[in-house]
């Protein structure tokens, strides 16, 4: 009787093992790309004008992958720069930075204030700076600064491996007259872009196919549970 017990117990243990296993490949299948809003409500700015902001906190428990976008909600007194270069970030300086690893998404403009949104997309793997650079670092020294780590994610969307159709940043120095314009995008962007009929027909197929898989692993994941509790007063009894 004992020896019957044990081998049910064991028996209990393998389908279990099995089914969780299971039911952690398959929820990987819907995943999705994210905008995050840098410091949320409180938007992009240094702790002299918003003493609450925290971007270290803000990072915190957040996973960025290629194809996210970081939107940033700020105003012309506070620049965007991105950098890959960490001794960049730490002077809170960009000027002796090199041309393919720091970028301007946004440029300083005391005499208009106004607030406007910015889309920075993720294109690169691994550790990324952000900061603003305005009065010689002083914005950045004062908290306007973070960095994180980008994974590879689901990689890069369609819309954003061909580097004319992305959204482009102000120019990778300054000083480049030839340079784009800012990213202005509205409160409510969303990603990724989409480029052309076609892309948006196979955007909204794919929208549709993660809903689906989404239903039908819901579905599959109370079945089996409904399956385990009766497993477990089976070999209960």
């Amino acid at each position: 009787m004992e020896q019957k017990t044990t081998s049910s117990s064991c028996l209990l243990f393998s389908i279990l093992s099995f089914l969780f296993i299971f039911l952690s490949c398959f929820s990987g299948s819907v995943a999705a790309y994210k905008n995050y809003t840098v410091g949320d409500s409180l938007g992009w700015f240094d702790t002299l004008e918003k003493p609450n902001v925290n971007y270290q906190k803000w990072v915190a428990k957040k996973e960025f992958s290629l194809g996210d976008f970081l939107i940033f909600n700020t105003d012309n007194n506070h620049s965007i720069i991105q950098t890959y270069n960490s001794t960049t970030y730490k002077s809170c300086d960009y000027n002796d930075a090199q041309d393919k690893d720091t970028f301007q998404w946004s440029s300083l403009d005391p005499s208009n204030a106004e607030t406007h949104t910015v889309a920075v997309p993720l294109l690169k793997e691994g550790l990324t700076y952000f900061f603003s650079s305005d009065y010689d670092g002083e914005q950045c020294k004062n908290g306007q600064r973070f960095k994180i780590n980008v994974t590879h994610g689901e990689g890069l969307p369609k819309s954003l491996q061909n580097p004319d159709d992305s959204p482009s940043p102000v120019s990778p120095v300054s000083g480049d007259d030839d340079s784009a314009p800012d990213t202005i995008v509205p409160s409510n962007f969303n990603n990724p872009k989409e480029d052309s009929d076609d892309e948006k027909s196979s955007d909204k197929d794919k929208d549709t196919s993660n809903s689906i898989s989404l239903i039908k692993y819901t579905q599959l994941h109370n079945m089996l549970y409904g399956s385990l509790v009766l497993l477990g007063m089976f070999f209960l009894l």
